[in-house]
């Protein structure tokens, strides 16, 4: 039987030989992983959120109803099996067991899974800003988490390899300077969860959210609040200010690094969406 891979996880496979390769390696990694956990598995979810893994409900041979994710090779998630174990439920899924040969993680199944994106939004804040304190903490050395600069060093080499496509060369260049001066200027460093919005929050049965897909990162607090930002484009567009202090005060941090972080994100790489104008606007309403 061919195995069905989700329209959206195809289409971002293919952006890239590396990509396409994992693509073609699949089912042999998912053949494998039903071997070694004897598992039953049923159809990969299929929505908006899922692009860069193949994720499906599974069931194991004790009857265990279980989530079965293996990933597409990609900096950004590359310790995300490490991050569950530190974080062991609290506030995240459980991870059951992992594959790291296979790129492959057993993962709690949250019931009714239903995403945090279905509430309005300023429920969305007070849960998210709820969520990133629990997140927050330091863990003890030896770990194997990077810091939160080459995550940005990643993203700054991939935009100035694309200069000639630069909307605005001075704030790109701004945006830029944050990427290397905030991860230096951050008050306290602390794992974070790095792409958590409210696509990647679930309702679950034993606790009211649980959050899913954290790509972990050691470094400032305040940056981790702007993917929800993003996430939130009506309201950044229209206004941008007044939404970054709401979402420092309702996570304990600093206004102004979450406003510069912000503006060095929209600067240097703004969502796909947002029109020249709108992109315009916030950058330099968040501007240093």
């Amino acid at each position: 039987m061919r195995l069905k891979i989700p329209s959206r996880v195809a289409a971002n496979c293919r952006k890239t030989p590396e990509g396409a390769a994992w693509l073609d390696r699949l089912p042999r990694i998912l053949r494998s992983a039903e071997r070694r956990w004897s598992l039953r598995v049923g159809s990969p979810f299929d929505n908006e959120e899922v692009s860069c893994a193949w994720v499906a409900p599974v069931a194991l041979a004790d009857g265990t109803e279980a989530v079965l994710k293996i990933g597409m090779p990609h900096m950004e998630a590359q310790h995300e099996a490490e991050g569950l174990r530190f974080w062991d439920g609290e506030p995240t899924i459980r991870l059951l067991a992992a594959e790291d040969d296979l790129g492959a993680m057993l993962l709690e199944s949250c019931q009714p899974g239903t995403a945090l994106r279905a509430a309005p939004e300023a429920e969305q804040d007070v849960i998210i800003a709820g969520l990133l304190r629990r997140i927050w903490r330091a863990p003890s050395p030896p770990h194997p988490f990077r810091p939160l600069s080459a995550l940005m060093k990643f993203w700054s080499d991939g935009t100035l390899a694309n200069i000639k496509s630069w909307r605005d060369a001075g704030l790109v260049r701004e945006g830029l300077r944050l990427f290397e001066e905030l991860p230096r200027t951050a008050p306290k460093e602390v794992l974070l969860a790095t792409d958590l919005h409210a696509g990647n929050v679930l309702r679950a049965a034993r606790a009211p959210w649980l959050v899913i897909d954290p790509k972990p990162f050691i470094g400032d607090p305040a940056y981790d609040v702007t993917q929800h930002l993003l996430n939130c484009s009506e309201r950044l567009l229209s206004d941008p200010v007044g939404l970054v202090r709401r979402m420092g005060d309702l996570a304990g941090v600093d206004h102004e690094r979450i406003r510069l972080w912000t503006f060095a994100r929209v600067a240097v790489d703004p969502p796909d969406d947002w029109s020249n104008e709108d992109w315009k606007a916030v950058a330099r309403a968040t501007a240093p």
